[in-house]
C-alpha cells in the first residue's frame, strides 16, 4: 500500500520563517550602563561544553565550539534584558578542539564585575565574513564583508547569541511586552542593529541534585503511551489550584489520575525552550502563535513557560519535580524532541540570501550546525520547516548526544519521541539528504551505541521512537529505522482508518488487517525488531481527535476562535462521519481504540481520547493556546462512558501479556493449540486462504490467540472484527477442552453503557466451540475462553 505521508502543518514551514522574522514592533533601547569593563581570563581547559561552576565552586567555566570564529567574546549580564553589559571577556581558542572558553572567578563577577545575583550571559562571535575590526562597536558595521561567504559563514557581532549548551534562558526572543524581532535579524537592514539588551541569555545554574525518583524498568511493550501537551493537560483544570495549572507543577498532579486511567507511559509534547511567551491567549488573531513548540530555541532548558516557578533554576526544578510525581505513580515520561530543525528557521524572504535571524547556531558556526545547499548559501530544506540541523557533523551530534543525556541522566526522562526523525539518519552533510539505516557515524546510531534502547523484556535503558517521516524525496523510512528504535507506524493507522471508513472507496486486503494487527512483521521483523517495535496509533496530535476522526469528513481549520482560525492540515485524513448518526460515531471511535488495545504493537493514545474531545473538525491545531486546545474534567453522560470503556479496555490488556508478544506470533495448528499462539479465522470459522487473504471485498476477519503460550490468566482470546455495514454471523472455534466463549465486549451501539467491558469476572456466556455469534455491522467483539 501507499502510506499518507502527514503533511507536516505549515504551522511548522511558517513557525519556522516566522521565527526567523519574530516580527514584533517595539523599541529596541534599555537604559545605557556604563562602559562595561573588558577584562582578561584564563582558558577553562578541559571539561563539558557550556557555563558550569568548578569543582571548588570558586570559579565559572564557559566553554563553546566553533571552528570558524576569529573571535569570540563573553558578555556578562547584571539583569535579563534591559540594561547593557557588566562586562566583556575574550575567550581563549584551543586549537586542537575548536573550543573557545574562558575561566572567571566569582570573586571577580561579583566584587569586579558587580553581578551579586543570577549571571546572565551570551557570545558575540567574528569570524570570516565578518572578521574582528579593533573599530567596531556595538551597532556598528566596522570589519563587515559579506552577510554570507562562500563557505557559509553568517557572522554578525551585533548579535548577542545564546550558548546552545546554555542550562536555561532567561526570555524569549519575542516578549509579551515587546521586542523588535527584527533586531536579531542580518542583512542591509538589520545587521547593524544590536539586540544585547534585548536577546534571551543563558543562566549561570549550579547543578541541580533533587532526585526524579526511581525510574520504570517496565519493557515498551506493556506500556500504554498517552500523548498530551504539558500546558493543555491542566490550564483549563479547575481541580488544580490557579497557579499550577498549565505548567509542569499542574501537570505532576495529575500522574495519580493518569495511572488509575491506566496510562504507563506519558509522553510530552516538546518541552524544550521554544518562541511562545508571546501567545495570544484570547479571541484575537493567532498569527505567530506556537502552542505545540516544534521550533526549539535550546536542547537543554525545560521551556519556561510551563514553569509556575520562573525565577532562575525554577523551571529544571519544576520539572524534575513533575518527573519524580510520575515516576512515583510508576509512570515514565516521555519527551518529544525536534533535533531535525530549529527556532532560527530559514531566510525571511526566499530570493534573499542575507537576510536571516541569528539567535545563536547559526551565529556561532553556521556550516557545522546546519546542512546548507551546494553553493553554502541557503539551508537545505527537504522537510518543509526552514532547513535541516546538520546531524552528521561530529560536532553537531555530540550535541544532540549530549542534550539527550542531559534530559535522560540530570531531568529522569526515561524515552524520547523524535519529531521528522529520518534527518537524524542523513549521511550527507551539504548539497544532498541521503538516509543510511546503517552508517555507525548517522545520529541515529550514535545515540543507541551511547544510550542503548531498553531491552525488550524490560530493564535500564530508554525507549527511543521516531516519527519515521518527512516531507522530502527520501524522507519516508517507516519500517527502516536502526536496532533499538521503535517507531510511529502510520500504516496500522492508514490500513484501519480505510477500513473503517472507506469501505469500498479504497482497498485494504484481510491479509494487510492481519499483519497490522499481529504487530506489522513485514516492517520490524526482516531486521531483528519485534512487534513492540510498532508504536501503533490511531490519530496523534497531528490531524483529528479520535472523535473528529468519526465525525468530521473534512477538515475545517479556518473557523473562529477557539477552534481556529489554523492554516494547514492534510487534506487526506481517511475520515468519515459515519452518516452523521452520532452512535455510529461513538461505535467507530470504540473500534478505533479497541484496535490499539488488541494489536501486537505499543499503543498510543493523544490525550483527550480517553472522552472522545472534539476540536470541530480543526486538524492542525498548532496555533491555538485556547480553551478548546486545553483538555477539560467537564465530561458529558456520553464522554464519560467512554473513558470507562478506555479505561477497563486498557485494563484488560494490561491483564493479558497475550496480547503484548515480545517476538512476532508464529502459526498454530488447525485447533489454534500451541506452536506461536494465533491462528486467523474467515467468519465461517475456517482458515483463510490465498484468496481470502488478497481479496479487498473481505471485511471480516477473526483471530484466536492461545494464552498458555504466554503464561496469560486466560487459557485463549478470541477477537472478531466486522467491517461490513451490515450484520455477519462469526462461527466460533474451540475454547479449549472443558471451556466456553465469555463475552466481555461487543462494541455494537445495542451494548453501550458504562459496561461495555465487563468486569473480570462478570463476562457473559456466549457458548462454546461451532457456536455462532452474529455480530453488526462495523464492530468488533472479545471473548475470553473459561
Amino acid at each position: 500500500m501507499t502510506a499518507i505521508r502527514p503533511a507536516l502543518p505549515r504551522s511548522r514551514r511558517r513557525l519556522a520563517t516566522m521565527a526567523a522574522a519574530l516580527v514584533l514592533a517595539t523599541a529596541l533601547g534599555g537604559p545605557m550602563a556604563p562602559r562595561p569593563l573588558v577584562a582578561r581570563a584564563a582558558a577553562a581547559t578541559g571539561g563539558p561544553l557550556g557555563a558550569h561552576y568548578d569543582a571548588t565552586g570558586t570559579a565559572i567555566d564557559f566553554r563553546v565550539f566553533s571552528s570558524r570564529a576569529g573571535r569570540i567574546d563573553l558578555y556578562l549580564f547584571r539583569t535579563a534584558s534591559g540594561s547593557q553589559e557588566a562586562a566583556v571577556v575574550p575567550l581563549t581558542k584551543d586549537a586542537a578542539t575548536n573550543v573557545w572558553s574562558a575561566g572567571v572567578p566569582v570573586s571577580t563577577v561579583q566584587g569586579q564585575y558587580g553581578i551579586t545575583g543570577t549571571v546572565y550571559y551570551g557570545y558575540r562571535a567574528w569570524g570570516p565574513n565578518w572578521p574582528y575590526d579593533p573599530a567596531w562597536t556595538k551597532g556598528s558595521s566596522a570589519g563587515f564583508i559579506s552577510d554570507v561567504d562562500a563557505a557559509g559563514n553568517r557572522f554578525d557581532p551585533n548579535k548577542l547569541l545564546t550558548d546552545p549548551y546554555a542550562r536555561e534562558l532567561s526570555h524569549d526572543p519575542v516578549t509579551p511586552g515587546g521586542a523588535d524581532g527584527t533586531a536579531y535579524g542580518t542583512g542591509p537592514q538589520y545587521r547593524a542593529v544590536d539586540d544585547g539588551a534585548l536577546a534571551p541569555k543563558g543562566i549561570v545554574l549550579p547543578d541541580d541534585t533533587t532526585s526524579t525518583g526511581t525510574k520504570p524498568t517496565r519493557a515498551l511493550k506493556d506500556d500504554i503511551v498517552y500523548e498530551v501537551h504539558v500546558r493543555g493537560l491542566t490550564e483549563n483544570d479547575p481541580s488544580v489550584p490557579a497557579a499550577d495549572r498549565g505548567t509542569y507543577a499542574g501537570a505532576a498532579r495529575k500522574a495519580a489520575g493518569l495511572a488509575a486511567l491506566g496510562v504507563t507511559a506519558v509522553e510530552f509534547l516538546p518541552v524544550q525552550e521554544t518562541q511562545n511567551d508571546a501567545n495570544d491567549v484570547a479571541p484575537t488573531s493567532t498569527t505567530g502563535d506556537n502552542y505545540w513548540g516544534y521550533s526549539t530555541l535550546d536542547y537543554f532548558a525545560p521551556d519556561r513557560r510551563y514553569a509556575s516557578d520562573k525565577s532562575p533554576g525554577g523551571p529544571t526544578r519544576e520539572f524534575k519535580a513533575m518527573v519524580k510525581a510520575y515516576h512515583d505513580a510508576g509512570i515514565k515520561v516521555f519527551t518529544d524532541v525536534v533535533y531535525n530543525h530549529t527556532g532560527e528557521g530559514g531566510p525571511w524572504n526566499a530570493s534573499d540570501k542575507n537576510t536571516y535571524s541569528l539567535l545563536s547556531l547559526r551565529g556561532l558556526d553556521n556550516p557545522t550546525y546546519y546542512s546548507l545547499t551546494s553553493d553554502m548559501q541557503s539551508p537545505w530544506d527537504n522537510t518543509g520547516v526552514g532547513g535541516n540541523v546538520n546531524t552528521y557533523n561530529p560536532v553537531t551530534g555530540n550535541l544532540i548526544t549530549d542534550s539527550l543525556a542531559y534530559w535522560k541522566d540530570s531531568l529522569g526522562v526515561d524515552g524520547f519521541r523524535f519529531d521528522l526523525a529520518p534527518v537524524l539518519g542523513n549521511t550527507c552533510q551539504h548539497g544532498c539528504f541521503q538516509y543510511s539505516r546503517t552508517d555507525p557515524g548517522t545520529a541515529l546510531n550514535r545515540i543507541t551505541a551511547l544510550m542503548p534502547a531498553r531491552p525488550a523484556g524490560g530493564g535500564t535503558g530508554t525507549d527511543w521512537i521516531a516519527e519515521p517521516w518527512a516531507l522530502g524525496s527520501g524522507t519516508y523510512q517507516v519500517g527502516n529505522f536502526p536496532a533499538g528504535w521503535s517507531e510511529w507506524n502510520d500504516k496500522f493507522r492508514d490500513a484501519l482508518r480505510r477500513s473503517q471508513n472507506a469501505l469500498g472507496v479504497e482497498d485494504v486486503t484481510p491479509g494487510e488487517l492481519a499483519t497490522r494487527f499481529s504487530g506489522s512483521s513485514d516492517l520490524y521483523q526482516d531486521d531483528g525488531r519485534a512487534p513492540f517495535n510498532s508504536v501503533d496509533f490511531m490519530v496523534a496530535h497531528d490531524g483529528f481527535t479520535l472523535a473528529d476522526l468519526y465525525r468530521c469528513n473534512t477538515k475545517n481549520n479556518n473557523q473562529p476562535w477557539p477552534y481556529g482560525p489554523s492554516d494547514g492540515g492534510s487534506d487526506h485524513n481517511l475520515s468519515w462521519d459515519q452518516g452523521g448518526v452520532a452512535a455510529d460515531q461513538r461505535k467507530a471511535a470504540r473500534n478505533g481504540f479497541a484496535f490499539l488495545m488488541l494489536s501486537a504493537g505499543t499503543p498510543m493514545m493523544t490525550g483527550g481520547d480517553e472522552y472522545l474531545r472534539s476540536l470541530q473538525c480543526n486538524n492542525n491545531p498548532y496555533d491555538l493556546d485556547s480553551s478548546a486546545n486545553w483538555l477539560t474534567t467537564a465530561w458529558s453522560g456520553d464522554q464519560s462512558t467512554f473513558r470507562t470503556y478506555v479505561q477497563r479496555l486498557i485494563a484488560f490488556r494490561k491483564a493479558h501479556p497475550a496480547l503484548r508478544p515480545t517476538t512476532f506470533y508464529s502459526a498454530s495448528d488447525s485447533n489454534g493449540n500451541g506452536m506461536g499462539g494465533l491462528q486467523w479465522f474467515t467468519p465461517a470459522g475456517s482458515t483463510p486462504d490465498t484468496t481470502y487473504w488478497s481479496d479487498p471485498n473481505n471485511h471480516a476477519l477473526a483471530w484466536r490467540i492461545d494464552g498458555t503460550e504466554f503464561s496469560d490468566p486466560a487459557p485463549a482470546l478470541y477477537v472478531g472484527y466486522n467491517g461490513w455495514s451490515g450484520d455477519v454471523d462469526f462461527t466460533l472455534p474451540s475454547p479449549g477442552a472443558g471451556r466456553n466463549w465469555y463475552r466481555v465486549t461487543d462494541t455494537s451501539t445495542w451494548a453501550e453503557g458504562p459496561d461495555q467491558v465487563a468486569q473480570p469476572g462478570a463476562e457473559s456466556l456466549v457458548g462454546g466451540a461451532g457456536g455462532v455469534y452474529t455480530l453488526h455491522a462495523r464492530a468488533t467483539l472479545l471473548l475470553i475462553a473459561k
